[in-house]
């Protein structure tokens, strides 16, 4: 029981990530993402907040499951560092999508994360199999968001 509140540590970080994006979500011009073209394929809004919610979740549990090994098993501290980055990469995209309103960055930005995040599974893998697999959701709701945002700048170039 005494894990617990390091799980939940892990879980509101990873959250934190994704209220972030969230403000600037929702404090972007909406105006201007009316504006745009969108593909057929784009799901409805209501559907992003349940699904960011149970990654975030996800996420949190992987990488406390990772820290759980200890700092001195081998291969822990580099995978929690590619786990800090890809929350980064995830962290920074909506404020420039959105607020920034750049497409085009925003999809460099998505890129950059789904290759860190590939290699955050593979490195999750060698150190707590199920944490690896926890990630495997994510992994698919970015590689269909990669393939949102360059359709979205496709059809808006």
């Amino acid at each position: 029981m005494r894990a617990w509140p390091g799980a939940l540590l892990f879980i509101l970080v990873c959250q934190g990530a994704g209220i972030l994006g969230a403000l600037s979500t929702q404090t972007a011009s909406s105006a201007w993402y009316a504006t745009l073209e969108l593909p057929s394929f784009q799901p409805p809004g209501w559907l992003f907040g349940p699904v960011w919610t149970l990654l975030y979740t996800l996420m949190g549990l992987a990488a406390w499951r990772v820290w759980r090994r200890g700092m001195a098993t081998p291969g822990v501290r580099s995978a929690l560092v590619l786990f800090v980055v890809q929350l980064l990469l995830n962290a920074s995209w909506s404020p420039v999508f959105f607020g920034a309103h750049r497409i085009d960055w925003a999809l460099a930005i998505i890129a950059a994360l789904w290759a860190v995040l590939v290699a955050t599974i593979v490195a999750f893998w060698r150190v707590d199999r199920p944490a690896a697999w926890m990630l495997v959701p994510y992994l698919a709701w970015v590689s269909f968001a990669t393939a949102l945002n360059a359709t979205i700048l496709s059809l808006n170039g």
